[in-house]
């Protein structure tokens, strides 16, 4: 397999986590004979910094030609102050809304040697392994028109989505639940909203094709108290983009460490930008501290979602499993005990494990 890989480091620890998770995807390729083609191009703060503007059109056309994009962070206090049209953050949605990446996946599961870092009691949280499917590209965030009025003195934010949006961001959702254990809970505020009655009305059309999932609807405000009370009563959660970015970051923090979680956002013909869900986080930014993991593990989602390499997607999450079974960790995850190691030990010891464990199974499959 020959695939080209954009690499979008942006800025503060985002540069560290890429490259690192760059050559877990190496090692894949090596071990698999798959050839991985890698470039890198600017996005964020970097890109306003270098070019005056968060998303250069350099970056958009090299995105559209590739096969998959792996991002670091954007961001940080340096363009706090700066207007909002040159916002690190801009470019993150720029290039979501520029690829049609529809649909955004964040895996949210417990690492069980890590609950005790999670602000929830173990019995809580233990057993929680969902799924949040957050429609990306309409709603609020890109509704027309958003401006202020009167001097500044009323402002008007447009909550805009059509029947294909909401439809194919469902589709998507079904089918993850029909991968999983079969459960879909739609959230919406169908008692307010009326973007949010044709989506419930659309789910109720739709669960007829899927009659193997259980569907559940559910009120953004009762899921969000839901998700701190009951999470494992969750498997995948469906929603729009609003209450989809607020529920994910909200579950993103239950399991002890923004470190450890990635995420997909997909189009229609499987590429897709993967990305940490973690900051840029400044303050520690070149010191060889950060943890890598949560890139590394969007690089797994990369090689399965777009790819279609579900063995190999499966050796990463693996080897970031026995590397923490053996007490290695990074400074955010707050073991007292084990070993404490910097971003490249960390991906160091992922890297070893990948090539001992697949060199293992050659010589067994050799052997037989």
């Amino acid at each position: 397999m020959n695939k080209r890989i954009v690499l979008l480091p942006g800025d503060g620890i985002g540069k560290e986590v890429v490259e690192s998770a760059k050559d877990v995807l190496s090692a894949i390729a090596e071990e698999f004979n798959h050839t991985f083609s890698f470039e890198s191009h600017d996005i964020g703060g970097a890109a306003i910094d270098l070019h005056g503007t968060p998303l250069p059109q350099s970056t958009v056309d090299a995105c559209m030609q590739a096969d998959a994009v792996l991002l670091g962070a954007v961001g940080g206090p340096k363009w706090d102050q700066n207007p909002s049209h040159l916002r690190p953050e801009r470019g993150l949605l720029g290039i979501r809304k520029a690829l049609d990446l529809y649909a955004n996946l964040r895996p949210i599961k417990g690492f069980k040697n890590l609950l005790h870092a999670s602000p929830l009691k173990e019995e809580v949280i233990t057993g929680s392994d969902l799924l949040i499917v957050r429609e990306l590209t309409g709603g609020l965030y890109f509704g027309t028109p958003s401006e202020r009025r009167d001097g500044g003195q009323t402002v008007v934010d447009t909550l805009a989505y059509s029947r294909r949006e909401i439809e194919r961001i469902v589709d998507k959702a079904f089918q993850a639940a029909e991968q999983r254990r079969g459960h879909l809970t739609s959230v919406d505020k169908a008692n307010v909203l009326e973007s949010s009655k044709l989506w419930r009305e659309i789910v109720e059309e739709k669960k007829a094709q899927y009659p193997n999932v259980v569907v559940e609807h559910a009120l953004v405000d009762s899921t969000a108290m839901k998700l701190i009370t009951n999470p494992t009563e969750f498997d995948v959660i469906v929603t729009e983009n609003m209450f989809g970015d607020i529920l994910s970051d909200e579950a993103s923090v239950l399991t002890g460490s923004l470190g450890m979680l990635p995420s997909a956002s997909l189009r229609e013909d499987g590429v897709g930008l993967y990305e940490p869900v973690h900051g840029s986080a400044p303050d520690i930014a070149g010191k060889g501290v950060a943890n890598p993991i949560a890139a590394i593990l969007s690089a797994a989602l990369l090689l399965r979602y777009s790819f279609g390499l579900e063995d190999e997607a499966k050796l990463i999450e693996e080897a970031v499993q026995s590397v923490l079974d053996a007490g290695y960790h990074t400074a955010d995850l707050q073991v007292s005990e084990g070993r404490l190691v910097g971003t490249w030990e960390m991906a160091k010891l992922i890297v070893d494990f990948i090539q001992s464990q697949n060199a293992s199974k050659c010589i067994m499959s050799c052997y037989v």
